[in-house]
């Protein structure tokens, strides 16, 4: 629904934790090459680490930048917390430079707000 609404979502994907990793969940675009990412590489493993939304809207001036696509020019992606506990995330990736507004950012931290509320915890 992401990508068929928002001309610049050209990648839209989930990755959900396991352990101190990322495992490639839904997505719509591309095949990704990277299905399992450790937290703390690249920028999904990054967010994933930091908890905190990570906008990047040129890809290559990152340094630890896991490329799937020479296309992708701008990144976003949002944690998705469940209780306190990071569960997962939104990555989206976009074919044009600065591609991600503020707008962008506080509609997709919603989304992940209301979507945290479809995970359960092993604990409950």
């Amino acid at each position: 629904m992401l990508k068929e609404n928002f001309s610049h979502f050209d990648w839209v994907g989930f990755y959900l934790a396991s352990g101190n990793k990322l495992v490639l969940g839904p997505f719509e675009g591309e095949p990704a090459q990277h299905v399992r990412i450790p937290f703390g590489r690249g920028v999904c493993g990054r967010a994933a680490q930091t908890k905190e939304t990570v906008v990047v809207q040129d890809v290559s001036k990152e340094t630890d930048y896991l490329a799937c696509s020479p296309k992708v020019k701008s990144e976003i992606v949002v944690p998705i917390m469940k209780n306190g506990k990071f569960v997962g995330e939104l990555d989206i990736d976009s074919h044009r430079l600065s591609a991600f507004t503020e707008k962008d950012r506080e509609f997709l931290e919603k989304v992940c707000e209301i979507l945290s509320s479809i995970f359960r915890l092993e604990a409950e």
